[in-house]
């Protein structure tokens, strides 16, 4: 199902997790695309859902249209879409009473074979905010879906050139997106400083191209070595609806047992998959590890598993190639650098399981090597090397499973090397799941930057002021959708240190 500007779906699919849990409990987390072969998803108590975001967004702009009409300025404001030459569309909005800036938009990852519309925001509340505050909006599809950063780079520069054509030039431009799209921002940012003011890259993939998929390779490598028995393709993807089918079963047999618990904790911690996935609940206790073993699993099975045992195809078709390797890792020194080294150490001594056994096994086994021109494609979409020159404020949850915050450690890591550090800041919400923002908290987020952007000076971004400044937006703004309902949210905007990301891969390394 595709969910309009944000691009989150959900896998839908039935697991059973434990025997523990009812038949009737069901789990389910946000993930950036479905893939076309799986259906359904489960919930845990009950059912999470973003918003239908294409549905949500028209709604908004027909109130904004509406209002507009009412107040006899309709003739002012413009809607512009067309198609490049690529086969990308694109989308124009600009208010009756324009301020002079432009926010383009880059959506998150949408799968192959998925519906491809171009959004200009990333949710219909926080467009209807920014758009009646005088802020024109823009995006594009992308030429194709995938991992499409070389296209998107191409499309969204292609966006500010039919603005200029058509609308005028913006006093100011600011880039935003989510998950892959806060990847492109970032990468439009260091690729074209000239043509932007300000980024906000929210729940990005900042730790760069590169070092993402190496993540996955680690963690699917372990899968295969402990649970798999070596019967999946970890690369040269033949066919990956079987390889995922196949992953799956496995991975389903291994959460029945103790041992297996233990493991799919280990391959969870390779990746620094926090045990906190549903965005309604709490975040279950630092040594609740049965619990966190649960989400855990719920984020490797719904989500991670989909890219490293199906859509890494993808990429290397596009890559032409495999991008990714471990050659040299040491699976020990990896692991007591996760966030989970206590949990797995716990999950395994009540297992009855040699850790340091499991250990071996991995940095015994055969490698995988990377080719070099594919990591050089994929160094190109993208790798960060630190070079910003205008104001960048990202934007995390810390319970993220598929894109994990210690990405935002490793952009500050690579800014800081380029002796860049005054135009970054990083802010945290405390919540569980992948993009999972209110409104009000993006719009928070959002009005701090605008705030540096005009002034020169970061002001604003300390926990009580974000906080206040969403708490003020009001009711409307604070929200999260449950089981396709709003529902009141308290912005949980929050001091957070990420760990170190596992496997860096920056300008700095190649």
């Amino acid at each position: 199902m595709w969910l309009g500007g944000e691009g989150h779906g959900w896998i839908r699919k039935p697991f059973q997790v434990d025997k523990a849990l009812s038949r009737r409990h069901t789990f389910c987390i946000p993930f950036p695309a479905p893939i076309p072969t799986r259906k359904g998803c489960f919930c845990q108590r009950h059912e999470i859902r973003r918003p239908n975001l294409t549905k949500y967004a028209a709604l908004s702009f027909f109130v904004i249209l509406l209002f507009v009409a009412l107040s006899g300025s309709a003739a002012a404001q413009q809607h512009l879409t067309g198609t490049f030459a690529d086969g990308a569309t694109y989308l124009i909005d600009v208010p009756a009473v324009w301020n002079g800036t432009l926010v383009l938009y880059s959506h998150g990852y949408n799968a192959p074979g998925n519906p491809n519309p171009a959004p200009d925001v990333g949710d219909g509340l926080t467009g209807y905010y920014l758009y009646t505050k005088g802020f024109a909006l823009a995006g594009s599809s992308y030429a194709t879906n995938g991992w499409a950063v070389h296209e998107a780079f191409q499309d969204q520069i292609a966006v500010l050139d039919t603005f200029q054509a058509l609308v005028g030039t913006p006093l100011h431009t600011i880039a935003w997106g989510h998950s892959l799209g806060g990847l492109i921002t970032a990468g439009l940012v260091q690729k074209y400083p000239s043509r932007f003011s300000a980024a906000l890259p929210m729940c990005g993939v900042v730790g760069g191209g590169v070092g993402l998929w190496n993540e996955f390779l680690d963690q699917a490598f372990a899968f295969n070595i402990l649970l798999a028995g070596k019967t999946l393709q970890l690369t040269g993807i033949s066919d990956p609806a079987t390889n995922l089918n196949n992953a799956e079963q496995y991975l389903s047999a291994a959460q029945g047992t103790a041992q297996g618990r233990a493991r799919i904790a280990l391959v969870a911690a390779l990746g620094d998959v926090p045990g906190w996935v549903d965005p309604a609940t709490p975040e279950p206790a630092p040594t609740d590890y049965a619990t966190r073993e649960v989400n855990q699993f719920i984020w490797l099975a719904y989500a991670n598993f989909g890219f490293m045992f199906s859509l890494r195809s993808e990429l290397e078709g596009r890559a032409g190639g495999n991008p990714s390797w471990n050659t040299g890792v040491n699976y020990t020194k990896q692991l007591k650098r996760s966030s989970s080294y206590a949990e797995v150490q716990a999950l395994y001594a009540a297992a009855g399981l040699s850790l340091d056994l499991d250990l071996a096994k991995l940095n015994g086994a055969a490698r995988v090597a990377a080719n070099p021109s594919a990591v050089t494609y994929l160094s190109e979409n993208v790798t960060y090397n630190g070079q910003i020159a205008i104001p960048v404020l990202t934007l995390h949850t810390t319970g993220d499973g598929l894109v994990s915050p210690e990405n935002e450690r490793a952009y500050k890591s690579t800014v800081h090397q380029a002796l860049n550090d005054d135009f970054l800041r990083e802010i945290f919400v405390h919540r569980g799941g992948h993009c999972t923002f209110t409104p009000a908290e993006t719009i928070a987020a959002f009005q701090a930057l605008n705030t540096r952007m005009l002034t020169g000076k970061w002001k604003g971004l300390a926990i009580t002021p974000l906080n206040n400044a969403a708490f003020a937006l009001g009711n409307d703004y604070n929200v999260l959708y449950l089981n396709g309902n709003p529902v009141h949210t308290l912005s949980a905007f929050e001091q957070f240190q990420p760990l170190m990301f596992l496997r860096p891969f920056d300008g700095f390394m190649h």
